[in-house]
């Protein structure tokens, strides 16, 4: 993943920024956060989610619906909102930044919180919070009619954009401004000192046309959860996904998202690291219960929208729009050359009676899957990939982990080469990263979905290794044996202190 994704990781992260919105004089009441898409350093020019600024807007929330409201000056919102922009420097710059005494600790929101053992993002160095200026508020008209058409009539009424639960309390005034905000965004100027002039430089980002990706396309989100709460831990933070549906500018991805994340960034591997679209609503409700999709906005008709509202309210406005990205890439429909990402290349279908699953093929005849999909060694299976497509080979279940293994794994032997299937490089380290955005019930324990976990390769890879050279099963009999701190990981549960040693 990390040959294929490399770059667009890279261009990702130096895009993403977080924009937090206040009062003057009235820390109290706020801040107003979200995630935002870095267009240009020097100058600064920054495109984020326009829902911070509804309670800002002199005209209120109405405004934003009113007939043929596609755009809104600066001035629109009340002389009290005071901005700031914070980013990570690029890497281009002396020492990150770090060198010249600016934070790399904490923010003063989160100095109370207690580093994790495995918490590599403490030390992040980060950009002091910058001002900035409101340029322009604008929508994308073509987003607002397709929506209205999807999402508009009686069918379509237990459909909610909310980054609230629907038992939570939020008032329907609450609710009805962020359905007026979920297709704005913000174009805001940042003030650079001269320090920061100097030293900002970073490649500048591109445009998928509209069309150029097609509905299965991986994506890369990038956002940061809980927008300004803690930028140091959260800041830019990537998932993966597919692009699940389109309709015109309003996409689909099942990458996930969490609040704060409105106004992120939305990337391609092709181009590298190109910008598709922006998050318009994290999180999708449907008659109460949360759907796994989030809900985007495509770039290439956003920008086009702000340059034409800019040449509309600036005469003098040449300038700011020619630091707009530009569209790259070829429309829908022309031919690609590569096959796509090598892990998706990789990934294969196993069926096991009528039990289904994926797996990963890691030798032209040895496919790796979970024990829940296959639990029966001597079992047979169907294998199914899509390079070449549409090829199904048998095979059966060589090794499968005991129930009462941590480890959920199977691997199944094929009858037949899988021909034209590229097969992934494992990798030699394994680095741990920290899951902080995972919610859990305090008064009953419960844990929610979607804290995944996975297996490291460089568990599997000798015993696959052995069992690929000797077809000797030792290897992978010894993963029945997992020492008990992976248990009791797997179990959701905290290793137990060391018993404290008597002093007689």
């Amino acid at each position: 993943m990390g040959r294929q994704w490399g770059s667009a990781m890279r261009a990702a992260e130096q895009a993403g920024c977080v924009v937090s919105a206040s009062r003057a004089g009235r820390p109290e009441a706020g801040p107003w956060s979200c995630s935002g898409v870095i267009l240009s350093r020097s100058p600064g020019l920054v495109l984020c989610h326009g829902g911070i600024f509804v309670p800002f807007l002199r005209a209120g929330s109405e405004v934003l619906t009113a007939a043929g409201a596609a755009f809104l000056p600066g001035d629109s919102c009340s002389d009290d909102l005071r901005l700031h922009v914070q980013w990570a420097p690029t890497a281009a710059g002396p020492g990150g930044g770090a060198e010249r005494g600016r934070p790399v600790l904490c923010t003063p929101q989160c100095a109370g919180l207690e580093p994790g053992p495995s918490a590599p993002s403490r030390g992040r160095p980060l950009q002091p919070r910058l001002p900035a200026e409101l340029l322009l508020l604008l929508s994308c008209p073509a987003f607002w009619a397709h929506f209205a058409r999807l999402f508009g009539d009686e069918a379509a009424e237990q459909w909610r954009f909310s980054s609230a639960a629907p038992d939570d309390e939020v008032s329907e005034e609450e609710e009805a401004d962020q359905l007026r905000a979920l297709g704005w965004f913000a174009l805001l100027g940042v003030r650079l000192g001269q320090e920061e002039v100097e030293e900002e430089r970073g490649p500048a980002v591109t445009v998928s046309p509209l069309g150029a990706v097609p509905k299965g396309a991986p994506l890369l989100v990038c956002g940061s959860p809980f927008g300004a709460f803690c930028p140091d831990i959260f800041l830019n933070t990537l998932s993966c996904g597919v692009l699940s549906n389109v309709a015109g500018p309003l996409l689909l991805t099942d990458a996930r998202c969490l609040p704060g994340t409105e106004g992120g960034g939305v990337f391609t591997a092709r181009p590298a690291g190109a910008l598709v679209a922006l998050v318009a609503a994290p999180l999708c409700w449907k008659a109460g219960e949360w759907v796994g999709f989030t809900l985007l906005c495509a770039a290439a008709p956003l920008f086009r929208a702000a340059r034409d509202a800019l040449c509309r309210l600036r005469p003098s406005a040449a300038a700011l729009a020619a630091l707009l990205p530009p569209e790259v890439g070829v429309p829908w429909g022309l031919p690609l050359r590569d096959s796509g990402p090598l892990w998706a290349a990789a990934a294969v279908l196993v069926e096991c009676g009528t039990v289904w699953g994926s797996g990963v093929a890691v030798a032209p005849r040895l496919v790796v899957t979970c024990r829940h999909v296959s639990p029966r060694e001597a079992a047979r299976v169907l294998v199914r990939s899509t390079t070449p497509k549409s090829v199904a080979i048998w095979g059966r279940v060589v090794f499968a982990t005991q129930e009462s293994c941590p480890y959920d794994i199977a691997v199944v032997s094929l009858e037949e080469d899988l021909d034209d299937v590229p097969i992934p490089v494992p990798a030699e380290h394994f680095h741990e990263g920290i899951i902080t955005s995972n919610t859990r019930d305090n008064n009953t324990g419960a844990t929610y979905p979607h804290l995944n976990f996975s297996i490291p390769i460089t568990v599997l890879q000798p015993a696959l290794q052995q069992y690929s050279q000797t077809q000797d099963l030792g290897g992978l009999r010894e993963l029945d044996r997992a020492a008990e701190p992976v248990r009791v990981v797997w179990r959701l549960q905290r290793p137990l202190a060391e018993a404290p040693r008597s002093k007689l």
